[in-house]
């Protein structure tokens, strides 16, 4: 696989994250900084298995929604749930595999495709 594919995956992988942090008014600069750390982690990862290239967004996802649990809290929440007293944090799925969308866990519903939350 060629270095651009590589570069292309990661861009488009941290341009949808940007947006669902956008989205949920979370993408202050620290944030930004998390989202890069994961990019520069993925990098090396893809430069050891290229052909992770369709997986990258998901993980990429999940890496920053676990450096989000241990600084700020869950993310992302899922609206319905919290609207009715009930937050929690919407899950990436699937964990390993392509086109990687948030999931309500609890009512087992896809909430969005991952870069397209509102």
């Amino acid at each position: 696989m060629a270095t651009g594919d590589i570069e292309a995956a990661l861009h488009s992988a941290r341009a949808l994250i940007l947006a669902d942090l956008t989205a949920r008014d979370v993408a202050d600069a620290a944030v930004v900084s998390l989202v890069e750390d994961a990019v520069t982690h993925r990098r090396w990862w893809l430069e050891q298995w290229p052909e992770g290239t369709d997986y990258v967004l998901g993980l990429v996802a999940q890496d920053v929604q676990d450096a989000l649990l241990e600084g700020y809290g869950r993310w992302p929440l899922c609206e319905a749930c919290a609207a009715e007293g009930d937050p929690h944090a919407l899950s990436v799925e699937p964990e390993l595999g392509p086109e990687p969308h948030w999931v309500c866990g609890k009512e087992g519903t896809v909430v969005a495709a991952v870069g397209e939350l509102r």
